[in-house]
Formats: structure tokens, sequence, C-alpha cells
């Protein structure tokens, strides 16, 4: 079979990805690999504490690896030492990257060439589905998430900090993707048919965060490599879930 490792955000499109995979049996996953805040010891962009990340990963039963990244960092440094990381894991035959990406064809272009650097291929097992179905089936398999951040400019502060459900769904704005693949909303994913127990946490308060732009910020990334953050989208409600 063919060894892999899964690119893992924590949400729910990260979780539904690995789920098709291991139902395929395809590939085989040793490891799941999480960009995190150095700083603040939280998952980058969606401000997930670090502690939740480890009990998540836990409850899913593979091993987890952290790249740790200052809060603001290059591209040309992101790049690097993502390359560095990427060239370990093919010295370890890990031939292959998953990903959770839906639709974005920027980020899976910039995906792939990076990965095709070092001899990687990137794999995608919910590239292009409807992403209205792809919930829809998310939901209807038992999987439960609740997001922790929303793009300020597009999402209120009411909908931050919610359990997706059918509610949710149909309160979005008809501009918003159902999985807000935009960039639009990220979630936390804390128990489904992937997971040997839920993982327990208690919701805890909600913060706009606003940051500045400056003429450096085009050479700047976020560590996440998306597009998540575009010239416009510089205000984002967070929600911190704590652990119990």
């Amino acid at each position: 079979m063919k060894q892999a490792f899964f690119n893992w955000s924590s949400g729910k499109d990260s979780a539904f990805a690995l789920y098709k995979v291991l139902q395929d049996k395809e590939y085989v996953i040793k490891k799941l690999l999480t960009n995190v805040n150095e700083e603040y010891r939280r998952i980058s962009m969606h401000g997930l504490r670090e502690e939740l990340l480890d009990e998540q990963v836990k409850a899913i039963g593979f091993p987890s690896e952290k790249l740790y990244f200052p809060a603001q960092v290059t591209m040309e440094m992101y790049n690097q030492k993502m390359k560095e990381t990427l060239t370990s894991f093919k010295d370890e035959h890990l031939d292959y990257a998953i990903f959770g990406d839906i639709f974005l064809e920027d980020l899976k272009k910039y995906r792939d060439q990076k990965l095709a650097e070092v001899g990687l291929k990137g794999v995608y097992p919910l590239w292009k589905r409807d992403t209205k179905e792809l919930l829809k089936e998310f939901l209807q398999l038992g999987f439960k998430t609740i997001t922790v951040c929303v793009n300020a400019k597009l999402l209120g502060k009411e909908f931050v900090g919610r359990i997706i459900d059918e509610d949710f769904i149909n309160e979005l704005p008809d501009n918003i993707d159902p999985c807000g693949e935009n960039g639009e909303f990220h979630t936390f994913c804390f128990d489904g048919p992937i997971f040997k127990n839920p993982v327990k946490f208690e919701v805890g308060e909600k913060v706009l965060k606003s940051y500045t732009l400056n003429e450096d910020d085009d050479q700047s990334c976020h560590t996440d490599t998306s597009e998540d953050i575009k010239e416009y989208d510089t205000s984002f409600w967070y929600c911190d879930l704590i652990p119990v």
C-alpha cells in the first residue's frame, strides 16, 4: 500500500478527507502534520489551543507531528522549513501528502508544485465535490464540528462558537460557501466515525481580532499557505475552546 502523511488542520474538511481515505484503503497514513503558532501555541488561522489538537489526535489514534512558526513568517521562510520537512518525509518513504482541499485551484497548484520539488505527490479526496452535498454527507455520518474562527467581513459574531447543523447551514448568507472553502469560517471537529471518543471542551469567550496590513504583507503568510487572508480580510471573530 501507498504510504502517506496527512496535512491536518483539525477542522471538518480534514476529518472528512481522512474518513474517505480510511474507507478507500489505498493509502497507509503514518502521521498527521499540523502547523502551530509557536508564540500562542494555537493552530494557525483556526486559533485552536494546542492541547485540544493533542486530545483530538489522540482520539483519532494517529501519530502527530507539529511545525512551529512565528505569528508572522515570510513565504521564503515558510517554504524553506516546509521543504526541509517534506524532504524528511520523503526519506521516510512517505511519498504522498493528503489534503482536505475542495476547489481552490491556485492553492492546489501551489501545493503540488512544492511537493513535486522533493518528489512527493498530493492526494485530494474531496476535490471538486459539491460543498453542500459534502457537508450534508458529513453530518449524516455523525461527525460533529464547531466554528472557531469566522471572517468578520462576511459573518457576524453569532456564527462563531456554533455547532454546524441544519440551522447553521440555513442561516448562512447566500454568498457563503457551505464548507467555508473560501476562508469564510474554520472549524474544530470533535466527534465522528473516525474518533474513538468525543473530544471534550467548554466554549469560552468570543474575541474580535484585527490585523494591520503594511507594504511588506505580500511577502508574508500566516503559516497555513492558503489564500484565507487577503488584502480585505483583516478582521476575524475567534471563539476560544477550553479543554476539560
